[in-house]
C-alpha cells in the first residue's frame, strides 16, 4: 500500500506527481467511506463532511436528536482512520480539570516529593464532546484553547496534544433548559457545523434489520494517523482557481452586513462571518474534491459548504425572525449568483 508523504513539496516542474497522490489517496478514502457506511446508515452527507473536517485539519460540529448515530460515528471514525478516540460526557459539573488533567504530588521510595501530571481525556487523537453545551464556561474555554492551540496549560506548564488532533462535538437542538450556548469565539473555531436528521425509510430499515441481529458489521483500519496528517498536507497543496478564490470572498464578503451588496443581508444579519470562514471554504473545499479524487475544486464544492462553513459564524437579528427568515434562507440568496 502506497504510504503518504506530508513533507514533500509540491512541485510545479513535475504535476503528474501530484496527480498520482491524488488519484491513489482518492482511492482510499474511497475505501474509507464505504467502510464507514457498512455501520452508519443513511447519513452519507454527515460522512463526508465528516471526512472532509478531517482531511481540512478541523474541528466539527454535529446538531441533531439523540439517536442519530452521532457518538457511533465519531467512534467508527476513530477506527477507520486509526485515531486514538476518547469521549466525554459534558455535564455542568464537569470541571477543566477533568478533560485537561491534573498534577498530583507523589512521594518516590527516597522519600523526595514532586509533582506527576496526569493526562486527562483530551490527550486523544480523535476526542468527542458529548452535549458540549452542558459544559460550563470554565470548561469550554478550557476546550477552546486545545481547539485553538493544540496544547494545553496547567499549573503554568504547558503540554502539547497529540497530532493529529480533532474535536467532534455534539449538541441536542431541542432540550437546552440548564445549557450554556458556545460564545461565538468558539463557534467560530469548529470547521463546519452539521445538521444531523433522520436518515429515510429505506435506511432506517436496513439499520434496523442489521443492528438487531445475531452479527455486527466488522470494520478495520483502512489509515494510519500518519496517513491522515500527509493526507492534511496534501489537501493544502492542492490548486485553486481564480473563478474559486473569488467565488468565496463573494461569498464571505456578501455575508457582512456592513459591506454586502444584498438588501436581504442588510436588513436580517446582526452580523457576518469573518476571515476564519474564508480559510474554512477555501480548505474544505479543497478536502471536498480530494475526497472525490479530484485535482482542484470547483464552484460546486464551494455551493455545496456554503451551509455548514457560514451558519455557525452568522447571526440574524429580530426583523429576520419577525420575518420568519432563517439562516438558510439568507445562504440561498448568497449562493445563488455562484450556481
Amino acid at each position: 500500500m502506497s504510504t503518504l508523504d506530508a513533507n514533500r513539496p509540491l512541485d510545479p516542474a513535475n504535476p503528474q506527481a501530484l496527480i498520482r497522490e491524488v488519484e491513489v489517496l482518492g482511492n482510499r478514502l474511497a475505501n474509507v467511506r464505504e467502510m464507514i457506511g457498512r455501520v452508519i446508515y443513511g447519513q452519507q452527507e454527515v460522512i463526508d463532511l465528516s471526512l472532509v473536517t478531517l482531511l481540512a485539519g478541523g474541528h466539527l460540529l454535529l446538531i441533531g436528536v439523540p439517536g442519530l448515530a452521532k457518538t457511533r460515528l465519531v467512534e467508527t471514525l476513530g477506527t477507520v482512520l486509526g485515531l486514538e478516540e476518547r469521549r466525554i460526557q459534558c455535564t455542568p459539573d464537569l470541571m477543566p480539570a477533568d478533560i485537561l488533567g491534573s498534577e498530583v504530588l507523589e512521594e518516590d521510595e527516597g522519600g523526595r516529593r514532586g509533582f506527576r501530571f496526569i493526562p486527562g481525556p483530551v490527550f486523544s487523537q480523535l476526542l468527542m464532546a458529548d452535549e458540549i453545551n452542558r459544559a460550563s464556561p470554565r470548561t469550554q474555554s478550557a476546550l477552546l484553547q486545545a481547539m485553538q492551540e493544540g496544547r494545553v496549560s496547567v499549573a503554568g506548564h504547558y503540554h502539547p496534544l497529540p497530532r493529529p488532533f480533532h474535536v467532534l462535538a455534539t449538541q441536542n437542538p431541542l432540550e437546552q433548559e440548564g445549557t450554556y450556548p458556545l460564545p461565538e469565539a468558539q463557534l467560530d473555531r469548529f470547521l463546519m457545523q452539521v445538521d444531523v436528521s433522520y436518515p429515510d425509510r429505506e435506511a432506517e430499515r436496513r439499520m434496523m434489520i442489521a443492528t438487531t441481529g445475531a452479527e455486527a458489521a466488522r470494520i478495520t483500519a483502512a489509515l494510519s494517523p500518519q496517513d491522515l496528517i500527509a493526507a492534511q498536507a496534501l489537501v493544502r497543496r492542492i490548486p485553486v482557481g481564480d473563478s474559486v478564490v473569488e467565488g468565496i470572498l463573494d461569498l464571505v464578503r456578501g455575508a457582512r452586513p456592513e459591506e454586502t451588496g444584498f438588501e436581504e443581508v442588510r436588513r436580517h444579519v446582526a452580523w457576518g462571518p469573518g476571515p476564519r470562514a474564508s480559510q474554512a471554504l477555501m480548505l474544505a473545499a479543497r478536502a471536498r474534491a480530494l475526497l472525490d479524487g479530484r485535482l482542484a475544486p470547483s464552484l460546486d464544492d464551494v455551493l455545496a459548504l456554503a451551509k455548514p462553513v457560514l451558519r455557525h459564524r452568522m447571526a440574524l437579528n429580530f426583523a429576520a425572525r419577525a420575518d420568519g427568515v432563517t439562516l438558510d434562507d439568507v445562504i440561498n440568496r448568497l449562493c445563488a449568483p455562484l450556481a
